[in-house]
């Protein structure tokens, strides 16, 4: 029972993003590289996360502030990586076969974003499964049976929203429409904040928030690419 919970919330957690990976990023070896490079920015937001978690921890025992400068942090290297994939356009032109990278960008926004969720949602839930694979049995000690089911669902959204914020953080600061980039910061900090009630098991309102603003951030990322209705159309009914 404890490998099929493993298997399912795995499936649940990182089957939409590998899928997304396998069709539109693994065939490019350009968007490959820039994903990897976006993780490991991810990674060292995450190495400074930890030291302010580790500094604040004795403090502020709720982790308000560490969550606070934890995304803020994680912005700010979403920038640094807007700011080393501008610089290095011309490099990236020598080498691939698109006619101007710079018709490209919201195709490497998208990889860059899709590099921050996975590694995002991996280091967030690769604990969790690792221990639903027992021996133990998920609910002993007052807790709840269906936290590894709610953990893989939140880290699917995570992934999802760190996706659609990359493509709108970057337009935002390429077309110099800055409430875009607020909207990012704000709603990253806004779902990461709502989390903080998982503590009091109050899943139902966290999934839903969580949901209904990656349902809004979708949408966004979607018009800011130069989606309209009509494409939305076509592409539902494959014209």
């Amino acid at each position: 029972m404890t490998l099929a919970e493993f298997y399912g919330c795995s499936f649940l957690a990182f089957g939409p993003p590998a899928a997304m990976f396998a069709l539109t990023i693994a065939h490019d070896p350009i968007r490959i590289i820039i994903l990897i490079a976006a993780s490991f920015f991810w990674l060292v937001s995450l190495l400074l996360s930890s030291i302010v978690w580790f500094a604040t921890y004795p403090f502020d025992s709720r982790q308000i502030l560490a969550l606070l400068c934890s995304v803020l942090i994680q912005e700010t290297f979403r920038f640094l990586m807007y700011k080393v994939l501008r610089k290095t356009e011309n490099g990236l032109q020598e080498v691939t076969d698109i006619v101007r990278i710079a018709d490209y960008r919201h195709i490497l926004s998208y990889a860059t974003g899709l590099g921050f969720g996975i590694i995002s949602g991996a280091f967030s839930l690769v604990n969790i499964l690792a221990d639903s694979v027992g021996p133990a049995t998920v609910g002993l000690r007052a807790g709840s049976d269906v936290f590894m089911l709610v953990s893989a669902a939140q880290s699917l959204a995570m992934i999802l929203l760190h996706t659609f914020w990359g493509v709108i953080f970057f337009h935002s600061l390429d077309v110099k429409n800055y409430k875009y980039t607020a909207y990012v910061v704000a709603s990253h900090l806004f779902v990461s904040a709502i989390t903080l009630l998982n503590a009091l098991q109050q899943f139902a309102v966290t999934l839903t928030i969580s949901y209904l603003v990656l349902a809004v951030t979708a949408v966004m990322a979607f018009h800011v690419v130069g989606g309209t209705l009509a494409s939305f159309q076509k592409f539902i009914t494959c014209k």
